[in-house]
């Protein structure tokens, strides 16, 4: 059983990019251009990097996964907001992402994975009479070419009325 708590997240700087695809492949690559602009230009990172779901009900997301046509939206959180420069990847922008209340849970393991631990998150939403009220994020905990899959952490936002 995971663990899952209410929170209040503060709202983050972040430089992020937005495309449409399917997740598995586009996460990781759109994150990997992030990455690589961020060491370029020597931007200081204020966070774990973050994947933002834009479709906004777990059908709509599994829809979306099935035929590769998800909004996907990937941003690391900066020390300060930087526009982007000329060697920025396509569609690259700083913003504050916002903050609020949040159910949260962490997920150990592959991402692949992640939906047992969307079920649960669910079901305790549906229990305790909880809405999603805006876009669930992922913050991506460690490396994973530094730790097996198994050890991999991904800790999930829900946003709710407080």
């Amino acid at each position: 059983m995971t663990d899952i708590t209410i929170t209040e997240v503060a709202p983050q700087t972040v430089l992020g990019m937005r495309r449409r695809g399917f997740y598995q492949e586009a996460i990781p690559t759109m994150l990997m251009e992030l990455f690589q602009y961020v060491e370029h230009e020597d931007i200081p990172m204020a966070g774990a990097p973050l994947f933002i779901c834009h479709e906004t009900t777990p059908e709509e997301a599994m829809r979306a996964a099935e035929e590769g046509t998800a909004d996907i939206e990937v941003a690391i959180p900066v020390a300060a907001p930087v526009p982007p420069g000329e060697h920025a990847p396509e569609g690259a922008t700083c913003y504050t992402l916002p903050g609020g209340t949040m159910v949260r849970a962490v997920h150990k393991g592959p991402y692949n994975s992640t939906e047992t631990t969307y079920n649960e998150i669910f079901a305790w939403l549906a229990k305790h009479g909880k809405e999603v009220t805006g876009l669930i994020r992922e913050a991506y905990l460690n490396d994973p070419s530094e730790v097996a899959e198994e050890e991999l952490l991904t800790e999930i936002f829900v946003p709710v009325a407080s």
